[in-house]
């Protein structure tokens, strides 16, 4: 017969782990967590620039965490560093590239279906975050400056004219990151930054005043199109602008097909739960960043495996 798990975890970003050692900490042991890239948290390796302040208060959101996890405010290498350590800490296992397609119910718990076969598990949690699948601008970006087009900072060089698109958090990391040896500018559609955080509306507004960013707020792109090797940009009033290289930072999309596929309701771009991050379907569980508005709280994810670990328990007595 085929191996059963206990616990299928999909998604090892920190409420895919914590719910993995909350887990172990209750007395699991038959754990398996399946994560599509290469190594854990990937949303941090990839979406958050080196040194990268990582606060447990996401946005002044004011969390007591409830588990056993003591997680503090640091940087983005310190928090790689503490999910490193409590995956090494148990004896978890941890599949990496290992993208799942879809989650089917079955007679005494689900099959979970991963490129090139499948997994059985009594119950699954699905922690898969929003910035895994970015969001890009509803215009068609046409292929020719495709390799000029961004959505991380992955790519980009020193001397160039860059615009980076967005008004959040990482769009004003992204732009005060290159405004040291770029020519940057930041188009935003709304004419302020008060969706950031204190601290980075503090760092534009300071690189605005000396110059070294250009605002252009209340701003709307329509088209681009390819011209002389650069992105040439065309806005809503008619006027348009060359620049070298283009990054949108524009949030992330909640991955409805995967959810749809796996039966697994969803409301106002967010699937639907109970108070235990139980789904429409017995034994199935959602987490972290994809049950938030916005996502981005490190500390309600941690929050969320513990509740769901300590809920499975109780089910399993």
């Amino acid at each position: 017969m085929a191996h059963m798990y206990q616990l299928a975890i999909v998604g090892a970003g920190p409420a895919g782990i914590a719910t993995a050692i909350e887990s172990y900490a209750l007395g699991m042991r038959n754990i398996v967590l399946l994560e599509k890239d290469e190594n854990h948290n990937a949303t941090i390796r990839k979406f958050y620039k080196d040194n990268k302040r990582v606060d447990k208060d996401w946005k002044g959101q004011k969390v007591e965490l409830d588990g056993t996890i003591y997680f503090m405010d640091g940087t983005k290498e310190s928090t790689l560093d503490f999910f490193d350590q409590l995956l090494d800490h148990e004896s978890l296992e941890l599949r990496t590239h290992a993208e799942v397609q879809k989650i089917v119910k079955r007679e005494n718990g689900f099959e979970v279906f991963i490129a090139g076969g499948s997994i059985l598990a009594q119950y699954v949690v699905v922690t898969i975050g929003r910035m895994g699948k970015p969001n890009k601008p509803d215009y068609k970006i046409p292929f020719s400056i495709k390799n000029q087009v961004h959505y991380t900072l992955d790519g980009c060089s020193q001397g160039e004219k860059v615009m980076v698109v967005g008004g959040g958090d990482s769009a004003i990391e992204y732009a005060v990151e290159l405004c040291d040896r770029n020519d940057v500018t930041i188009c935003y559609r709304r004419g302020t930054f008060r969706r950031a955080n204190p601290t980075n509306q503090r760092d534009i507004e300071e690189s605005i005043s000396k110059g070294l960013i250009r605002p252009l707020l209340n701003t709307e792109i329509t088209e681009l199109e390819s011209e002389s090797g650069k992105v040439k940009v065309i806005f809503s009033d008619g006027s348009t602008e060359l620049f070298d290289r283009l990054v949108y930072a524009i949030g992330g999309t909640t991955p409805s097909g995967f959810l749809q596929n796996s039966g697994i309701r969803e409301e106002d771009g967010k699937p639907v739960h109970d108070e235990n991050y139980q789904t429409n379907i017995p034994g199935l569980f959602v987490a972290g960043d994809i049950t938030q508005e916005s996502g981005g709280s490190i500390a309600l994810g941690l929050n969320h495996g513990f509740a769901i670990a300590n809920y499975i328990i109780g089910l399993s007595k």
